[in-house]
């Protein structure tokens, strides 16, 4: 671990981190003046947003695809995504299997992503490179980051293992904080700020192709099952019911189109495929779990 001064110093300096990458994240809160005839998109820290060349790539393929211009709001947290989309402000929005199952009543499936030939990731826990152990037990006491309350790799598959134990995070951990970004729990643990971390492994596997030595000073000590992609999902009743087929078939296409397969590169996926509320069964009943312990 680090020392005291040390310490501090690598706080700032993470603090300082959170607060470029969430500047990208903001956008104007007012729709009032929006352009009907534009497709809203929304962005949640599941996805990769610190990129600015993968996000305009992105813009230009769904713009180009559906025929209308393509704006995209990208925010800090799952929740304020996914009041967006509840209450119809944005078209649809690639959000996380967790309030999806929440908000299933509310919601519906537009395209889920296929990474490694499935629609399939696992949630790992994270520690540093030197740290021995190989369970969930062994980080008791730790002081633990999270990524998100909504998330699901970040936050609930960590909350539901410790149902299982008849343990909560507050107990079970010295202390925990949210970090708001699955990077930002990779550089947490690797900084030393945190002794151990819950982080998607779709975007750990990511980092670490494209930050190697910030990977390096982690190990993954953990992975869960293979539970359902983060989705793109769209309120229940669409804003624009035509447009919103536009999105869905430029999503599904996405490998076809030599501007698709350079996105589906940048973001190391397969491709995007149609499936059903069935493959969050698993995350939804974590969320059972979780509730029921109270």
């Amino acid at each position: 671990m680090l020392g005291s001064a040390d310490t501090t110093v690598s706080r700032r300096l993470f603090l300082k981190q959170i607060a470029a990458t969430t500047a990208c994240f903001m956008a104007p809160e007012s729709y009032s003046s929006a352009n009907v005839e534009e497709l809203r998109f929304g962005l949640t820290p599941v996805f990769l947003t610190s990129d600015l060349e993968l996000l305009g790539r992105l813009q230009l393929y769904l713009s180009r695809a559906t025929g209308f211009p393509v704006t995209l709001l990208t925010r800090r947290t799952y929740q304020e995504i996914v009041a967006l989309l509840i209450s119809r402000q944005i078209d649809a929005a690639w959000i996380c299997g967790y309030p999806y199952v929440m908000h299933e009543s509310e919601l519906q499936l537009v395209a889920i992503p296929e990474w490694r030939g499935r629609p399939l990731y696992q949630s790992y826990l994270i520690v540093d490179a030197d740290r021995d152990g190989d369970d969930l037990g062994d980080l008791r006491g730790d002081t633990h980051a999270f990524s998100d309350p909504d998330s699901n790799s970040g936050f609930l598959v960590t909350r539901a293992a410790l149902a299982e134990m008849r343990e909560t995070p507050e107990r079970f951990f010295a202390r925990t904080f949210f970090t708001y970004g699955h990077r930002n729990v990779i550089r947490a643990v690797a900084s030393g700020l945190a002794a151990s971390g819950s982080v998607d492994g779709y975007v750990y596997e990511v980092v670490a192709a494209m930050e190697p030595a910030l990977a390096a000073r982690t190990r993954v000590m953990w992975r869960s099952e293979w539970l359902g992609f983060p989705p793109i999902a769209a309120p229940r009743n669409p804003v624009d019911p035509a447009r919103l087929a536009l999105l869905s078939k430029a999503l599904l296409h996405m490998m076809e189109d030599e501007d698709g397969r350079a996105v589906l590169a940048m973001l190391r996926l397969d491709g995007f495929v149609s499936r059903g509320p069935e493959l969050f069964g698993p995350i939804a009943a974590k969320a059972a779990l979780v509730a029921s312990a109270g």
